[in-house]
């Protein structure tokens, strides 16, 4: 059976005090880059949101060479997801003892990361795989009996 790599690795930024709808504007412009050109693309953008994804990035890139053992030029950005977390509220006090809510919104950031290097190894053990027969055929032909033929029990003469 096909032995299944590991080849993917992903860092997780959790409560990132930041709107999902501003990171979404940032993280559509890395999604499927090289590792390279990603941290490029995040130190030349004018977005605050650029700095908590880059030291996202930069660890799961550590992640990858940690676990896998894998280059950094062979690293590719292969999915990147944004989800909202929980609102933080607060007060604020304003005129004639009225209060003024201040709503800060936070977001969960996971990108991972895939080793294009190790595709060459999956594709060798893949087309091995297909090779061996997956099943051994013991029944070489199909028994078929027919109720309404003239042989048997329906013979009415």
């Amino acid at each position: 059976m096909l032995e299944k790599r590991k080849r993917e690795v992903y860092a997780l930024g959790q409560h990132i005090p930041l709107s999902a709808h501003k990171a979404r504007r940032v993280i559509d412009q890395i999604r499927g880059r090289s590792y390279e050109e990603t941290l490029m693309i995040l130190e030349l953008m004018p977005y605050r949101a650029c700095y908590s994804i880059f030291k996202l990035v930069f660890s799961a890139a550590a992640n990858a060479s940690y676990n896998l053992g894998s280059n950094e030029r062979n690293l590719v950005i292969s999915k990147v997801e944004v989800n909202e977390g929980t609102t933080i509220r607060k007060l604020k006090p304003r005129a004639r003892g009225r209060s003024y809510p201040i709503k800060r919104p936070t977001c969960h950031i996971i990108i991972e990361v895939k080793d294009i290097s190790l595709d060459e190894y999956i594709k060798r053990d893949y087309l091995a795989w297909l090779k061996k027969p997956k099943w051994k055929n013991k029944y070489t032909h199909m028994t078929y009996h027919d109720i309404y033929s003239s042989e048997g029990i329906w013979d009415k003469k």
